[in-house]
């Protein structure tokens, strides 16, 4: 079988997804492992999965302008080796500020490969089959969001926390090999433009503010850096619409395509991420299940993701990516909307059913989504809707923690999560899911006002 150029991109961007991911979240499992061997206390403990998203958020739009810059391969071998280092920075580690420090660089080679490889994926295949190749790299993100847990778990288990890495860095270095050997081209668009430092510096600071403030918006030291945060990132709005090269073209959201699927796709992120630990809490503190039989039924709806993903985003190609990506919220809503009456009493199948929408609606939305995304924009701006797209991945997922954090610090304050304080539990998992679904609705008006845009996706010129 004889395998072209764009195939081993899509490959690339599917196994530097998968990975990028599979770290972040495997380490997750592994943190109670990785806390006793460096003896670090709760605070620092809380650190090591959280790092790794502030240092995304940080660097993920500069990462665009420099992949426009000096091209998306490069960027994208850049990301590759960076995220390397870090990974066996952290296997080699010997203290808790070894390992951090690790992770800040595993976090800057995130960045880079999770821009640099969707924009290369944009670059290099046809246009009428983006959809296709997009939902192929979005399934290696369902995959490893539905096995990194499970494997990870095993990993950690049976050969120490460091085994996670050895895992990864084998396939890292194939990537690196397929890019320097498979992928001859480079693909350049902004080659004049001048590197934008003072703007990633105020992006930078606003950003690191509002991010790691929303996370902490039950203290004041929380509120104040989240006001803070908006404030910088108002400034670096007007900073960037003055500047002839910019380090994010802010200009792009005059587009309604593109400015209601970025809507779009924050309002998903902002709603999975936290029923995945809503439904964690749920199968634990209220059924009573062990960490073994939750992690079985939370696999349920990523890997309908990856099934329907692929074939929702080859569907974008034929029809209008925002049609299907409205559908897909619809469907992820009604599972939402049932897991809003979520307590003990509710029939096991339902809960299924509710997680299987879910799963079904957020597979057949991603990936049209995304494809509407970088569609909308001419080519030449693929990395900046690459950045954009990333962007507003972390900036959903960091505030989806920090929902979770704030209503369930307003139900049940101090109090620890046990099973003894299960009605608390509930009371504050059906509010978080009644405000998911509440921003499944938003996403689908969202799309619909896209559909009514009389901008054109550039697949249609």
């Amino acid at each position: 079988m004889k395998f072209d150029m764009e195939w081993y991109v899509v490959f690339v961007a599917f196994l530097t997804s998968f990975f990028a991911v599979f770290l972040s979240n495997g380490v997750i499992v592994a943190v109670p492992t990785i806390a006793s061997d460096f003896a670090m206390n709760n605070v620092v403990q809380n650190w090591v999965p959280t790092i790794i998203f502030l240092v995304v958020a940080v660097f993920t739009v500069p990462a665009g302008q420099l992949s426009g810059k000096f091209g998306v391969k490069k960027s994208l071998l850049a990301g590759v080796i960076i995220y390397l280092i870090g990974s066996i920075g952290c296997v080699l580690s010997f203290s808790t500020e070894v390992f951090m420090f690790f992770r800040v660089v595993s976090g800057a080679g995130m960045a880079f490969l999770t821009v640099s490889s969707m924009a290369m994926v944009v670059s290099a295949v046809k246009p009428q089959n983006r959809g296709k190749a997009l939902g192929y790299t979005v399934t290696g993100v369902y995959i490893a969001t539905s096995l990194s847990p499970v494997i990870c778990g095993l990993l950690t288990f049976n050969f120490g926390w460091r085994a996670i890495f050895y895992v990864a860095i084998p396939f890292l270095i194939l990537c690196l090999a397929l890019i320097m050997i498979k992928i001859p081209m480079e693909w350049q668009t902004y080659a004049e433009d001048k590197i934008d430092k003072i703007g990633s510096i105020i992006w930078g600071i606003g950003i690191l503010a509002f991010v790691y403030g929303f996370t902490n918006l039950v203290n004041s030291t929380g509120v104040f850096l989240t006001v803070f945060g908006l404030a910088v990132i108002v400034v670096f709005i007007f900073y960037e619409l003055r500047q002839k090269s910019p380090v994010f073209n802010v200009r792009l959201f005059k587009n309604t395509k593109f400015l209601s699927s970025n809507v779009a796709a924050l309002c998903s992120y902002l709603a999975i991420m936290v029923v995945t630990t809503i439904l964690n809490y749920h199968f634990q503190y209220v059924r009573g299940w062990n960490t073994q039989m939750t992690g079985m039924m939370l696999i349920i709806p990523p890997i309908l993701q990856a099934i329907l993903a692929p074939n929702a985003g080859k569907l974008s190609d034929k029809y209008n990516p925002q049609v299907i990506a409205a559908i897909g919220m619809a469907v992820a809503a009604c599972g939402l909307a049932i897991l809003a009456f979520l307590d003990g009493n509710m029939p096991l199948y339902l809960v299924v059913i509710a997680m299987a929408l879910e799963g079904i609606g957020m597979g057949v939305f991603s990936s049209p989504n995304m494809n509407a995304i970088m569609s909308s924009v001419p080519p030449k701006d693929a990395p900046t809707a690459s950045a954009s797209q990333a962007t507003m991945r972390t900036i959903g997922q960091t505030m989806s923690l920090g929902m979770l954090t704030l209503v369930f610090a307003w139900i049940m304050g101090d109090l620890p999560m046990l099973a003894k304080y299960a009605d608390l539990i509930v009371q504050g998992s059906q509010i978080i899911c009644v405000i998911c679904t509440v921003l499944c609705i938003i996403g689908i008006f969202s799309s619909l006002f896209g559909i009514r845009s009389k901008d054109k996706f550039n697949t249609e010129s």
